[in-house]
């Protein structure tokens, strides 16, 4: 019997991805534990691995293909002892089961109570009612039936002018893609019916929410040929969701402060003086080397040890309160950034922490994240210091309640003692959710985060 590989959901959130590479073809036997697949995410490259043994009969989804669905049909196996031309005839031209129609039981009438029958007049009989006109086909779509297509091919179907729903989907169960999309619009497509005007003197309708300019009309705005059109992938289209998901659901409000760097620095520079050596590929090296982001991971992990009421996630019907301090650091990556955790990082030394978030960052950068390394977590840091960005305030990633903006350390002039001293100052600024941690609670985590800043012997203990 043949052996449907269907794509797998690589995180408890994921609805589609993209299959980027085959590392099979057709014919090729394999076995449980094999790499046969990457798939795309938004956030990661992923390896897909088989679960079951026999041949490849047949790739149903081709490599490059975008948007996916979970659980959609991408190959078949043939198994052991079975025809592979078979098993592909049989297994890739599976339909997918038709959810049926609820069930309603009928009403149950209660027997009558025994009393005289009186005389009624006969009732008329009820019209019976019409029956449903089938509904017409059109590239094997029905009319007035939802038409499954990838986000791209809709994207470029709409760009185009062509009606999405008269075009016929190649990919599974008929589900549109964008080489569809492609080949309708070098043949002269089906292009898309205008909208029908209301007639003179009508009601106008009532306005929706504002919407964002329509693609062609920004387009217009540029001189042709004056630009590229490069398509948004997965990570960018999810960080757009995502920045418009946060900025209009959750009342942002900020709090800026100066922290003193010179002790910290100095400490620093002694914690990498005294790191043992140890050998690797490139010869004699230090076992770590501290950044300051390391030690501001570290700060803001027990500032929200120390301000528990802080380390907290907003819901509708409950406040969630964590019991560690789960912190993700923003790491830029082509085409946008990715967010990987320091588990418990109040509980980890800062050598710790800096080889975890070497390794971390690596990784992001290569797409190799586990959606475990970046998903949840209870607070964020952003660092711009190193492009010498003085200060800014960064958007919250939820379910976070709070983001720490870490600017660039510089020296400036600052009064101690009724004189004026140089000293190394870094401004950062905590972005909360109103709705969880309010001003005077922002204030006090962000004074705690100071205090471990400029004391920073305290996160040695």
């Amino acid at each position: 019997m043949p052996i449907n590989i269907t794509m797998p959901a690589l995180s408890p959130t994921m609805e589609e991805g993209n299959l980027s590479k085959w590392l099979v073809k057709e014919g090729d036997k394999v076995s449980p534990g094999d790499v046969i697949a990457e798939i795309e995410t938004d956030k990661a490259t992923m390896e897909v691995e088989a679960v079951d043994e026999g041949t490849v009969a047949k790739l149903v989804v081709p490599a490059g293909t975008e948007g996916v669905k979970v659980n959609a049909l991408i190959a078949v196996l043939a198994a052991e002892g079975e025809d592979a031309s078979a098993a592909a005839k049989s297994g890739g031209n599976a339909a997918p089961a038709k959810a049926e129609a609820p069930k309603t039981d009928a009403p149950k009438t209660e027997a009558p109570k025994a009393e005289t029958p009186k005389p009624e007049a006969p009732k008329a009989e009820p019209a019976a009612a019409p029956a449903p006109k089938a509904a017409t086909m059109a590239n094997g779509h029905a009319s007035g039936e939802r038409t499954f297509a990838s986000p791209l091919a809709r994207r470029i179907a709409r760009e185009a002018g062509v009606d999405v729903s008269a075009v016929t989907g190649s990919g599974p169960h008929g589900r549109v893609v964008k080489a569809d999309v492609d080949a309708a619009i070098s043949s002269g497509g089906v292009k898309a019916a205008p909208a029908a005007k209301a007639p003179a003197g009508a009601p106008a309708a009532p306005s929706a929410a504002p919407k964002a300019m329509p693609d062609e009309q920004v387009l217009k705005l540029f001189a042709e040929g004056s630009y590229d059109l490069v398509p948004h992938d997965n990570m960018r289209k999810t960080i757009a969701r995502r920045l418009v998901e946060a900025k209009s659901t959750i009342p942002h409000f900020y709090l800026t402060l100066d922290c003193e760097l010179d002790a910290l620095l100095a400490l620093r520079t002694q914690i990498n003086a005294a790191a043992p050596v140890k050998k690797s590929d490139k010869g004699e090296v230090p076992a770590y080397k501290l950044s300051v982001n390391d030690m501001v991971i570290k700060a803001m992990a027990m500032a929200l040890m120390a301000v528990p009421d802080a380390n907290a996630s907003w819901t509708d019907s409950a406040m969630v309160k964590h019991k560690h301090a789960d912190v993700g650091v923003a790491v830029s990556i082509p085409g946008g950034l990715i967010t990987p955790i320091i588990r418990r990082a109040d509980e980890k030394t800062l050598s710790t922490i800096s080889n975890e978030m070497k390794d971390l960052a690596s990784r992001a950068r290569s797409r190799k994240l586990k959606p475990e390394e970046y998903q949840g977590g209870t607070t964020a840091v952003s660092n711009l210091g190193m492009f010498g960005i003085k200060d800014f305030a960064a958007v919250i990633n939820p379910p976070h309640a709070t983001i720490l903006a870490v600017g660039a350390g510089e020296e400036r002039a600052v009064v101690k003692n009724g004189e004026i001293k140089i000293a190394t100052i870094m401004s950062v600024t905590l972005s909360t959710d109103h709705r969880a941690v309010d001003g005077a609670l922002g204030a006090e985590l962000l004074v705690a985060f100071k205090r471990m800043i400029e004391n920073p012997m305290g996160m040695l203990v």
